[in-house]
């Protein structure tokens, strides 16, 4: 039997439809038939100014609305509906003359249109999709909010007893303007620990949180990133450009992959973290800030500074508080609840998310993770493209963490007489292509030009399969 993706939601309330129309005789026999066929509650507002009203005091699943009314039309109620984010599906009933204003209202978030006077069998057979559809969003909105509410820290999601010490470490440090250092593999959420420091500070530092990956900058480029320039300071500044420190004033700046600082900009950031003034590239005026510098990187400093490839005065700066962040593979209660956050995020609208087998789950619980959170999530977008029938199986997830083991047969795949050969034979291929692919990006650390020579396939088509996999290839450069 599959179990479920996440715990399940409490019950959804009642579904109550809400009828829209100015007109008394049309109002009142819409409420009379959808009552008989739909078996639901069905109240009714003589405009859009009282279903607002009626809309605030109690949820409708279902509003079904003319166009053309007194007061707040049909058109401004979609919007508020909208605007206020209210769990309501809508409806828009239309004269023949305003079959363009339907469908413009379709496109600000109307469900489907009907031409007055409706045709009831299509009206009844409409609002029953519609209210099935409803139901299924409601119930993802449900389960999403029950997942996050029991297991989130400013976002961060973890039930493990390690990322609590790390919470508590972050509530520690949110009255303060310490230096933080964040160290952790790559893919382990580094940025999003960043974000949850900055989010835990936003009373007393309302400012902005501004990321910079130092690792994508050459030297010159990273300096003027980080500092900004003067116009004419160097050829192509054809205007004063402000910098990521300036940017962060009052908020938080965070760098990432710290350790792959040059050795010449890390005297600079020393310098600015002593002083907390900087100059812009090409100028002289000493620019005063107020900035947490949150700063992260996957490698060992220990090394790079025994290497001589980090300055230890600067690390010792940036250490004031260091915070670890243990590997998905260290912290496997959290993957049932990765998961089912990340089947929430990648299940269509109006799905059913889909349930993961106890198989699959196993398989999830075992691998190693080398890329962590991020090859998790990966992992579970995957599986919920690929499911076909609402049931993740070990053979919809990629062969590189497993997936596929197991089950009735002594090769490294499983056999499902339930499901078509072609079927299984496609995912198969699908599967080894992947794991191929990661490879040789592996081998050359993410270049495509080398990867398509090893691969006999041309760059577009690397390129294409990367693009199919979702494969990051960042991820390879920092191996």
């Amino acid at each position: 039997m599959p179990a479920p993706a996440a715990p399940s939601a409490d019950p959804a309330p009642p579904q109550r439809v809400l009828v829209v129309e100015d007109m008394e005789d049309t109002r009142e026999s819409l409420q009379t038939l959808l009552q008989l066929q739909l078996k639901l509650e069905v109240d009714t507002a003589e405009d859009g100014a009282k279903a607002l009203a009626m809309l605030a005091d109690r949820p409708y699943s279902l509003v079904i609305t003319d166009l053309k009314m007194p007061k707040v039309d049909g058109m401004k109620l979609i919007h508020e509906i909208q605007a206020r984010r209210l769990p309501s599906t809508v409806i828009v009933t239309t004269g023949h003359g305003s079959v363009p204003e339907a469908v413009e209202a379709m496109r600000h978030g109307a469900y489907d249109f009907l031409l007055k006077p409706p045709d009831p069998q299509r009206l009844v057979l409409l609002a029953r999709r519609a209210l099935r559809e409803r139901l299924l969003q409601d119930e993802v909105l449900a389960l999403r909010e029950q997942v996050h509410g029991r297991h989130a820290f400013l976002n961060v999601l973890s039930k493990s007893p390690k990322m609590h010490d790390v919470f508590e470490d972050i509530s520690h440090i949110s009255d303060t303007t310490s230096t933080v250092l964040i160290i952790g593999e790559t893919g382990t959420g580094k940025e999003q620990v960043a974000r949850a420091i900055h989010e835990a500070s936003i009373d007393k530092r309302p400012g902005q949180f501004v990321p910079v990956n130092c690792a994508a900058f050459n030297e010159n480029l990273l300096e003027s990133e980080l500092f900004g320039h003067e116009k004419g300071s160097f050829t192509g500044a054809d205007k004063k450009r402000i910098g990521r420190f300036e940017q962060a004033h009052g908020g938080t700046l965070f760098l990432d992959e710290i350790g792959d600082v040059p050795m010449s900009m890390q005297v600079k950031l020393l310098r600015i973290l002593q002083e907390r003034r900087f100059e812009r590239v090409g100028g002289t005026e000493p620019i005063d800030i107020d900035v947490r510098v949150v700063a992260a990187t996957h490698r060992n400093m220990d090394d790079l500074i025994r290497d001589g490839k980090f300055r230890d005065d600067l690390y010792y700066r940036l250490n004031v508080v260091r915070i670890d962040l243990p590997p998905l593979r260290e912290r496997p209660e959290d993957i049932p609840v990765l998961v089912a956050h990340f089947i929430q995020k990648y299940t269509r609208p109006g799905r059913k998310p889909p349930e993961v087998s106890d198989e699959a789950m196993d398989v999830l619980r075992k691998a190693h993770w080398p890329g962590n959170i991020r090859q998790l999530e990966n992992a579970v977008e995957r599986a919920c493209v690929t499911t076909r029938d609402g049931v993740v199986r070990p053979a919809n997830l990629p062969r590189d963490i497993g997936g596929g083991r197991g089950g009735d047969t002594k090769g490294p795949f499983q056999v499902d007489l339930e499901r078509p050969l072609p079927e299984q034979l496609a995912e198969l291929t699908a599967a080894f292509e992947e794991r191929y692919l990661r490879k040789a990006l592996r081998r050359t650390r993410g270049h495509v030009g080398k990867c398509a020579k090893i691969t006999g396939l041309s760059r577009r088509s690397i390129t294409d399969k990367i693009a199919q996999y979702k494969i990051d290839k960042n991820e390879f450069k920092r191996d």
